[in-house]
């Protein structure tokens, strides 16, 4: 029991927890698309029983229902690493302060999820509905990230002038936009998860052209930002932060272009995926440069005796 104590005690295993909980919502993510594009969507086809007798995936269900299952299974295992997360965060609750909000959030955001989840199965896959679950895991991966952030060092203080800081709001509404737009054009486009699932009705070459605009407004933002941030000679964790969110942003859109013009192959589209939860955590990163933080002591790799919540 002691070394269990002195392991969530440790600010080692606080920050470890915490960038696992973000990886992990990163990667459901992934495995969500997985599903989709597999056309596995409804292998499961009610919830939270795989079938009406079966809590788990049966022969007869195939390949579909064993990848909709393992997608399911994936959440206790995320469920699992927030409650650890949320351990170490209550162990060290008084050296960090508000980094037990921030576990607890992520770990009630997990279950909110496997809730919405539930009702895009039961809606047989509704685009509307399927738009809100992955909209939802962005807003769980951002406070994923806050958490995490929390954990890190404190950098040397740096105030940015209002107009940067105005501007690094701008991007993060903008790549919010962007986000939304992008479940959009998903829910107009082929990939619909299952062959019953409905479609929005939208024309997915218009829906996509008014995303691949949003995106041109974001890397001009992210570009103006930058070039402003090295005129002020600000600190190079800032400039490094703003020049990481135009190269993301850049790898995407070329990604987002191969996709269009090869006709959508599923591991292209993956990649996609993956490029959008990377362009929103360095959004977040860019952001959070730009918001002063409060003085205080240092993380650093060291066990606390916390005698006095032990």
């Amino acid at each position: 029991m002691r070394f269990l104590f002195r392991l969530l005690d440790s600010r080692a295993t606080l920050r470890r927890t915490a960038l696992a909980t973000l990886v992990a919502n990163i990667g459901i993510v992934v495995t969500g698309g997985l599903v989709r594009l597999t056309g596995s969507g409804l292998g499961c086809p009610t919830w939270p029983r795989c079938t009406d007798d079966s809590y788990v995936t049966t022969r007869e269900m195939g390949f579909h229902g064993v990848i909709e299952f393992g997608n399911r299974t994936l959440t206790f295992l995320i469920g699992f690493i927030a409650a650890v997360a949320v351990l170490a965060a209550w162990r060290q609750r008084h050296q960090v302060p508000g980094i037990l909000t921030g576990a607890v959030w992520v770990l009630l955001g997990i279950g909110m999820q496997g809730v919405i989840g539930g009702v895009t199965v039961h809606m047989a896959l509704n685009p509307w509905i399927v738009a809100t679950h992955f909209l939802a895991s962005m807003v769980l991966i951002a406070i994923a990230y806050l958490f995490w952030y929390r954990t890190k060092e404190i950098p040397p203080n740096w105030t940015a002038p209002k107009a940067i800081r105005t501007g690094g709001a701008l991007i993060t509404l903008v790549s919010a936009a962007v986000l939304v737009l992008g479940t959009i054009v998903t829910g107009s486009g082929p990939h619909s998860g299952d062959t019953r699932a409905s479609r929005t009705g939208f024309d997915p070459a218009a829906m996509s052209q008014l995303h691949g605009d949003a995106v041109f407004v974001l890397v001009g933002l992210s570009v103006a930002l930058w070039l402003g941030l090295r005129a002020l000679s600000a600190p190079l964790r800032v400039t490094r932060a703003a020049a990481t969110l135009v190269v993301v942003e850049l790898a995407q859109g070329v990604v987002g272009f191969v996709q269009y013009f090869t006709g959508l192959p599923w591991p292209v589209v993956i990649l996609h995926m993956l490029g959008a939860c990377l362009v929103w955590t360095s959004t977040l990163s860019l952001l959070l440069s730009l918001t002063p933080r409060r003085a205080g002591q240092r993380s650093e790799d060291r066990d606390h005796s916390l005698a006095s919540t032990a």
